[in-house]
């Protein structure tokens, strides 16, 4: 299992349909043929500028319809010492973690650190154009589809990092963004069951971060990938959200089935709500059903049983992507990037034999 990040754009990011993406200092400095720190120092009315580059500049001002908002502004003079997170989510443990590590990384660099919470209701792109006029760069939780869809929006001029779910093998986000390769282990988790003695795994699902239909998440692939490698037939994956609740009513059906007796969750709430329900079922767990979830929360060790899990570094992946927007923020900057942890399987009394 590993964890790794993307530092390079596999793209460019499209304004929305009938939209024209605002001109940039950048594409100031293109037009008139000079860098963006010229460009700098002509709308900052600063000397040391020849008057014929001076007049390029403003020329290229005129024509592109340059307006120098809060990012340009920070683009342009370097005080880029704010940074706005965007995400649908606050409360559940990964995006917590991952909120954390991004505070504790940016307040040790300086940085301010804001937090605008997305929900379904909100205009997206007039949210994203907030944040971005706010200044110094962005950095979106894109986790769920809702996370996702506001990484879309971000324009290409805006300085930009992203947590992301594991990307297709050989594909890459369009905008650096840091992800831990949880389809891995997923895959781990599952051949453990298997190799406890277990027939088959069951699966409760978190949703996919995309919107397309039919598509798995990493988690859920890598459970199928163990079970397809092991001759088994993969059975239909349960689960339609990502809390206790949305647990307990997948373990409610899981429970009435005999054959059941392991089961793989896409966190550790929704393991929460299947431990609860397997419970009320009289099913013992782990004798009658093993249980891994997956993130490692806080309360998980000290459920009863005690949840196995796989533990991510979510504190990690929030320190790597600040250091991700960092870089271009502040470009003369060298520093070693940071790595998270892998994603570790941790043993608890949740899974054993069959019969155990």
């Amino acid at each position: 299992m590993h964890v790794t990040g993307h530092t390079s754009f596999g793209g460019q990011t499209a304004p929305s349909p009938g939209q024209r993406r605002p001109a940039s200092i950048r594409d100031v400095a293109q037009a008139a043929g000079v860098s963006y720190q010229t460009v700098s120092r002509v709308i900052n009315g600063r000397p040391n500028v020849k008057e014929e580059t001076r007049g390029r500049v403003e020329a290229a001002v005129r024509a592109l319809g340059f307006r120098r908002n809060a990012t340009a502004f920070a683009l342009a003079s370097g005080v880029t010492r704010a940074v706005t997170v965007l995400t649908s989510n606050t409360v559940l443990h990964g995006y917590a973690a991952t909120l954390q590590g991004l505070e504790e990384a940016s307040r040790a660099a300086g940085y301010a650190l804001g937090v605008r919470v997305v929900t379904p209701e909100n205009d997206l792109d007039r949210t994203v154009a907030a944040a971005a006029d706010t200044g110094g760069g962005l950095v979106v939780i894109g986790y769920d589809r809702l996370g996702a869809a506001v990484l879309d929006r971000v324009p290409a001029h805006v300085p930009c990092a992203a947590l992301v779910e594991a990307p297709p093998p050989g594909r890459t986000p369009r905008r650096p963004a840091v992800w831990a390769d949880d389809r891995e282990a997923a895959r781990t988790a599952t051949a453990h069951l298997l190799a406890l003695g277990h027939a088959t795994v069951h699966y409760v699902a978190l949703p996919a971060s995309t919107g397309t239909r039919g598509t798995a998440s990493p988690r859920a692939e890598g459970w199928r990938r163990a079970l397809r490698a092991a001759g088994v037939a993969p059975p239909p994956p349960s689960g339609r959200g990502w809390d206790a609740q949305a647990g307990y009513e997948a373990g409610n059906k899981l429970a009435r089935d005999p054959a059941v007796t392991a089961i793989l969750c896409g966190n550790d709430d929704l393991a929460l709500g299947v431990l609860r329900a397997l419970h009320h079922a009289g099913r013992r767990v782990p004798q009658d059903v093993s249980v891994i979830g997956f993130d490692d929360a806080p309360h998980s060790a000290f459920l009863t049983p005690s949840l196995s899990t796989v533990r991510m570094d979510f504190h990690g992946l929030g320190r790597a992507a600040f250091g991700l927007l960092r870089a271009q923020l502040d470009t003369d900057r060298q520093e070693p990037a940071h790595v998270p942890a892998e994603p570790t399987l941790v043993h608890r009394e949740s899974a054993g034999p069959p019969g155990s």
